[in-house]
């Protein structure tokens, strides 16, 4: 029986009151499957979000750490010091991913339990051990993992130092963690990502200041220090950088033995233009070139998107002509893409604009809504940023493709929020159901094309195992996403 099946009635039966109407959609699938038995359905979480086990087994300080122990950042004083516990409750989330019938998990290394100090100290062996014990559970229960080196979590070491991703030492920390790991763990892990989701990093880590550092200039946020205009695009910089170095290890040293892949996971917002006009296409294009593009780009061509290039000049800055051909060189084995939800795209460029998300120069001038005449682009959920709109999924996925010429996919995020507890879940069901049937049709429209090759077709992974801080918000634990409740 297919996964999708499995997981689908789970959440139907598993969780949703009898008493209730229920969408029965999922149960009744038509018996061909399209998606390649190779196809990877999964779970994913992040080491902050799920492990707990605050500064326990020789564990560092960590950024998020410093950020959710100061008065004031988190609404409800909520930390991630105990989350739900997967770092001593892990046995019994493997068996729950094994009931599910899921064939991956995605998580992420804790940097600063392997190397509480970065460079600057030693190896946490009982980090390794923990790290250890989990893949081989994994593998025990026919479950493939997906590893994470950096999800938006780094040692607070390397912030006291140098001030982190500011400061291009940072490629060299970087470096020296993806060999530890590489060398401790690569010879069961097939999959390695190296960053989750960087363009959410320096974002709300340096032009919003909403995550940790906590930088931004006063007209983008309540910050003491910070330049809203410069240190996103440094950031990012170090971030591509550390990336190449992490590849280029691998490449060289450890995938012709180990038989690996590696790749990055960008947030992946998909934008519709507010009008018809060539204007608002045109703010389509900076939209993604400003938020995706920012990093795929150089990840796979060696240079930062036209557009970004053309408005902000000397802002951005340069890679050198070694740092290019190393980038093309090494390239990306997969592309993960985190797809939530889609927005409306208004041109600022060329026409006037009111302030807004994605309307200063910085942000690509191309104005981000969530509604057009009064509507929103898709039914609202409980968390403020997501509408419910699939075709954003079958839209990203094949621009994704044509953009980049088919390098293989993951689907390595996508979830639904709520901010109270249900366990009458049926709008989760249809969200999942819906985005499922927005890949098929990608995949449909790929086979009729004739472009249809599996190894490009994307594999799904869901958000999260459990509900989990959810790190992104500084509402704590208020915004739910996942498939299974706990208390």
């Amino acid at each position: 029986m297919e996964v999708r099946f499995l997981l689908l009635v789970w959440l139907l039966l598993g969780h949703v009151a009898s008493s209730n109407p229920v969408s029965v959609r999922s149960a009744e699938r038509q018996s061909t499957n399209p998606f390649p038995s190779s196809f990877l359905f999964g779970t994913a979480s992040s080491s902050y979000q799920f492990e707990g086990a605050y500064l326990s087994d020789g564990k560092g300080l960590n950024n998020w750490d410093v950020f959710t122990h100061t008065p004031g950042n988190i609404a409800d004083g909520t930390t991630g010091d105990i989350a739900v516990d997967h770092y001593n409750r892990y046995l019994e989330d493997l068996d729950l991913m094994s009931y599910l019938g899921v064939n991956s998990y995605r998580f992420s290394i804790s940097w600063a339990r392997i190397l509480p100090k970065g460079r600057f100290g030693v190896v946490n062996q009982a980090g390794i051990d923990h790290y250890n014990n989990l893949i081989n559970g994994l593998l025990q229960r026919g479950i493939q993992p997906f590893v994470t080196l950096v999800h938006y979590v780094i040692p607070q070491e390397l912030e006291d130092r140098y001030r982190a991703w500011l400061s291009p030492q940072i490629q060299e920390d970087f470096r020296y963690y993806a060999q530890v790991c590489f060398r401790s763990f690569g010879d069961r892990v097939k999959h390695w990502v190296t960053f989750n989701e960087p363009n959410v990093a320096a974002i709300r880590s340096y032009r919003s200041g909403i995550s940790p550092p906590s930088r931004c200039s006063g007209s983008f946020g309540n910050c003491s220090h910070g330049d809203s205009e410069t240190e996103p695009f440094i950031a990012a910089h170090n971030m591509i950088l550390s990336h190449a170095a992490a590849v280029n290890l691998y490449r060289t040293k450890y995938q012709k033995e180990q038989g690996g892949s590696i790749g990055l996971v960008l947030n992946a917002l998909w934008y519709e233009p507010i009008s018809d006009s060539i204007e608002d296409q045109l703010a389509v294009e900076r939209a993604l070139a400003f938020f995706m593009n920012w990093f795929l780009d150089p990840a796979i061509f060696g240079r930062y998107p036209k557009e970004m290039r053309q408005i902000l000049g000397s802002k951005l800055p340069e890679f050198s002509s070694y740092e290019s051909r190393l980038l093309r060189r090494i390239g990306l084995d997969f592309i993960g893409i985190n797809q939530y939800t889609s927005f409306y795209a208004k041109d600022c460029l060329f026409s006037s604009c009111e302030q807004g998300p994605g309307a200063s120069k910085t942000e690509g001038l191309a104005l981000r809504l969530e509604q057009k005449n009064g509507s929103y682009i898709g039914t609202p959920t409980g968390v403020d940023w997501i509408f419910v709109y699939p075709q954003g999924m079958e839209n990203i996925v094949t621009y994704i493709k044509e953009r980049y010429n088919n390098v293989p996919m993951y689907i390595t995020e996508n979830g639904f929020g709520q901010t109270q507890d249900l366990l009458n879940d049926v709008k989760r069901v249809d969200y999942m159901n819906s985005y499922l049937d927005a890949l098929e049709t990608a995949v449909g429209l790929a086979k009729n094309m004739n472009h249809f090759d599996k190894s490009i077709f994307p594999h799904y992974m869901m958000l999260y195992l459990k509900f989990d801080f959810e790190v992104n918000f500084r509402g704590g634990k208020r915004d739910r996403l996942g498939l299974r409740e706990v208390d």
